[in-house]
């Protein structure tokens, strides 16, 4: 199966999805991902958009050991308003 590029705004939030996952961890990413049962090189994998879009499941794990909402998630990783910018993150 050939897969088609991503877009830059795909990658964007696949960053973005990184950046929000790597703040509200604060601490050993390795307690993390043993934590939320993923390998540590999964979760650096997305903290540094090399994943940009990995599986629901996949970033379900990390959030909910870190205690965050896959609904917050979603809302702060997406498109936001026409001028630009996204929602919730600066």
């Amino acid at each position: 199966m050939v897969r088609n590029p991503l877009t830059p705004e795909e990658r964007e939030r696949g960053e973005r999805l990184g950046r929000l996952l790597r703040a509200a961890r604060g601490g050993s990413m390795t307690e993390v991902a043993a934590s939320a049962g993923i390998s540590a090189e999964t979760l650096r994998k997305i903290e540094t958009g090399r994943a940009p879009t990995p599986a629901s499941f996949t970033v379900a794990a990390p959030a909910r050991a870190l205690g965050l909402s896959m609904d917050d998630l979603a809302g702060r990783c997406a498109p936001a308003r026409a001028g630009g910018g996204f929602a919730g993150v600066p």
